[in-house]
């Protein structure tokens, strides 16, 4: 089925938007997202992988064409490095290791050497903004106090580390071992990480804290970073079992009703709200199981467990079966959106893939039965004639389109779909680790300089 509504969102998006970064499935036409500049073809790069690992070889050939021809990184535009990093470079990288095709580790290299001006401050701490044709950077605006943002500069590991890789050039992997260094030396409050860090003073912004929005992918970094170098990178490790030790102590609470949810921390105190970006994290703690320190495998696990279950709760307590974008535990409300602006659902993966983690790691039929919930949801409400179209308000029982198909949608909602629905052996999580994007990227075997040719 995942196959299909690949299909579906595929053709649509070549027949009305071809070579554009994303669709818009109702007014049938393209869709310009600010987050990539002027860069175009987000949806193509982002779904490489997806067409090859559901042997769409038909489509994956005419993608490959596209970036052969058309891609172009000299554009004068602000592009968002992280955004930019995890579709664009991750979308390549993973490309180039599943196919083996040159051309996509060409311009992998390429655009990371147009990210690295990002890096050119005080700290090293990168700017979240960068124009690639001048090389100047920047903040976002509403960062607190000039920072750069914990999820963004801490969501580059991964494919920086593949990029010294494949390139033979150590610069990417330093740039990115040396924002860990600027992170160890800092003090932790609580021992957890703020979301907000000033490049140039090399301080925190205010202190808040959320696995959430704006810290999420910098802890699922560290976990697999640890991961992805073969269990070698002993510091990815430490950072990441530390953090999850602070998170369960000053962030993770049981609801009245007993469901198990992560709270938002500002400055000491907590807000009882969990956003769908933090449902990621069922997964990323049931990955970590297998690793955690003084016999904690179980309750990994079971954390995980709890996660996924809550997530599913937000789903299961809207009129459509779709998750809202943040819920609530407080005044009598659980799992609820209670604000209008929280109440959509873009078509996002978070759910989907803690679903496929702890499908993989305890085969619980409960997980394919939620999944498929998912689906028959996603088909009877953000299905229309011209593709996939995220849902304004997911307790309403009419559907108000968003009119976008977010490039994410066939890159990891499809993606972890189809991957629920298979056997392990497809991408094992020995030999892969997902990047945040769901780009798959081989694990670096120790004795092994040479891992593509092993990964074929």
């Amino acid at each position: 089925v995942s196959l299909q509504m690949m299909k579906h969102a595929w053709d649509n998006y070549k027949r009305y938007a071809w070579g554009l970064n994303e669709l818009k499935p109702i007014s049938k036409q393209g869709h310009s997202s600010n987050l990539f500049g002027n860069i175009q073809g987000a949806t193509i790069v982002d779904a490489l992988d997806t067409l090859y690992i559901m042997e769409m070889k038909e489509e994956f050939k005419e993608a490959k064409e596209w970036v052969e021809k058309n891609l172009d990184f000299n554009v004068n535009a602000e592009i968002s490095v992280f955004e930019v990093n995890i579709r664009f470079v991750g979308g390549l990288l993973s490309a180039y290791y599943l196919s083996g095709e040159e051309v996509f580790r060409k311009k992998a290299v390429e655009l990371g050497e147009k990210l690295l001006p990002a890096f050119n401050t005080p700290t090293g701490i990168p700017w979240a903004l960068l124009n690639i044709k001048s090389g100047i950077g920047r903040n976002w605006p509403w960062a607190s106090g000039g920072s750069s943002i914990l999820a963004e500069f801490g969501t580059l590991h991964l494919e920086f580390v593949h990029l010294s890789h494949l390139s033979g050039n150590p610069v990417f992997a330093e740039k990115v071992m040396n924002i860990r260094k600027v992170l160890n030396r800092l003090d932790k409050p609580e021992g957890l990480y703020p979301n907000y860090l000033n490049p140039s003073s090399g301080q925190w912004g205010q202190h808040h804290v959320s696995i959430g929005g704006l810290g999420d992918s910098f802890y699922e970094y560290l976990l697999k970073a640890w991961l992805m170098s073969d269990k070698t990178d002993e510091e990815g490790k430490k950072m990441y079992y530390d953090a999850v030790q602070a998170i369960e102590t000053h962030l993770i609470r049981k609801s009245s009703g007993g469901l198990t949810y992560i709270a938002e921390w500002k400055g000491g105190l907590l807000e009882h709200k969990m956003g769908h970006l933090t449902c990621f994290a069922g997964g990323m703690f049931a990955l970590g199981a297998d690793g955690a320190p003084n016999d904690k495998t179980g309750h990994h696990i079971e954390l995980g467990a709890e996660i996924a279950r809550t997530c599913h709760e937000s789903y299961d307590r809207t009129s459509m079966k779709l998750g809202p974008e943040a819920f609530r535990f407080d005044g009598g409300v659980e799992a609820i959106a209670t604000r209008q602006n929280e109440k959509y659902y873009i078509l996002r993966p978070e759910v989907i893939e803690t679903y496929m983690y702890m499908w993989r790691l305890t085969h619980d039929p409960k997980y394919r039965q939620w999944g498929w919930e998912a689906v028959e949801a996603l088909e009877k409400h953000c299905r229309v004639d011209g593709g996939y179209s995220g849902i304004r308000d997911v307790y309403n029982n009419h559907e108000s389109h968003d009119d976008v198909q977010q490039s994410f949608f066939l890159s990891e909602t499809l993606k972890y779909l189809y991957l629920l629905f298979s056997e392990d052996d497809l991408l094992p999580f020995e030999h892969w680790i997902f990047n945040t994007e769901a780009h798959p990227l081989p694990v670096l075997h120790k004795d092994d300089g040479n891992t593509e040719e092993n990964q074929k």
